[in-house]
């Protein structure tokens, strides 16, 4: 004789699943990530990359390698999502920008550019007529975007000073990431660009200024032994080029029709997401330290 609970099984199972539909539905908390995770990703990151360069500098050369191995694969993904069918295989060829331009300095990275988009172009002109121009310029812009902007940190470790400018330049970024992120989270009122991004406000982009001209001024001067002034201009020019990387990320991913790149890292997405800003603050850091530094 079954037991009468006053409740069926179906209604039990209809209970359920409003409850897991609500739960899914949640609004997420300001801070839009999971915030442990993000943490611990980011200090395991920015360990492995100071870690690679106090131990042997060519380490490095060779984690940034791998690392945009796997941000060309994202960005390939990514891509296909809008229907570009990008010639992948001479992609994944043009990250050995990175140990080129380390090697070779600037010369041979702008020479190692130059072939990449060539055999880009070779590469898809064997392939059918449709929508090869879209595709020869979606491969162009993979490799000017991931390999070449990731070869910049291999020119930097190459100087004397190496490792002191590329912790210089990560610190700056990292620097502006985090006092925009906290400051928008904690004061965020007025939105910067609602279309591209909802969360970032013209009051994080203060922290991020604030922030990385604080970082960039210690750096220099401690660890460059540069002139103050300089490192006050490399924060805040990082802290405006870091947030036009993040800015343009969001406006691919938008444009594309994805939250994240990927989800390799827990709390952060794809390594793309992570490099938004760090690839496109890489070459303004590596000039105005060249020239003022």
């Amino acid at each position: 004789m079954t037991e009468t609970t006053g409740e069926s099984p179906a209604s039990r199972r209809d209970y359920r699943s409003r409850r897991e539909q609500q739960a899914a539905h949640k609004k997420p908390g300001k801070a839009g990530r999971n915030l442990p995770a993000a943490i611990g990703v980011g200090l395991f990151l920015i360990g492995l990359v100071v870690a690679s360069l106090l131990v042997y500098q060519p380490i490095f050369v060779a984690l940034v390698t791998v690392v945009a191995v796997i941000g060309v694969w994202e960005l390939d993904h990514a891509l296909r999502v809008a229907r570009y069918s990008v010639p992948l295989p001479p992609l994944l060829l043009s990250t050995a920008l990175v140990p080129l331009a380390y090697w070779g300095g600037p010369t041979v990275l702008a020479a190692g550019f130059a072939g990449a988009a060539a055999l880009v172009l070779l590469w898809r002109s064997v392939g059918p007529p449709e929508d090869a121009l879209r595709d020869v310029a979606g491969g162009t812009f993979v490799v000017a975007y991931v390999p070449l902007l990731a070869a910049v940190p291999a020119l930097m470790v190459a100087e004397p000073d190496g490792a002191a400018r590329v912790l210089t330049y990560v610190l700056v970024t990292v620097a502006s990431d985090t006092g925009g992120y906290v400051v928008g989270v904690l004061r965020g009122r007025t939105p910067m660009a609602p279309s591209l991004s909802p969360k970032k406000s013209w009051e994080g982009f203060g922290g991020s200024v604030g922030l990385s001209t604080i970082v960039g001024l210690l750096a220099v001067v401690l660890l460059l032994d540069g002139p103050w002034w300089a490192g006050l201009l490399l924060g805040a020019v990082a802290a405006v080029f870091a947030t036009v990387g993040d800015l343009a990320e969001s406006s691919l991913k938008r444009d594309i029709g994805i939250k994240d790149m990927g989800n390799l890292l827990p709390g952060h997405g794809g390594i793309m997401d992570r490099l938004d800003s760090l690839l496109v603050t890489a070459p303004v850091c590596w000039a105005l330290m060249r020239l003022f530094v």
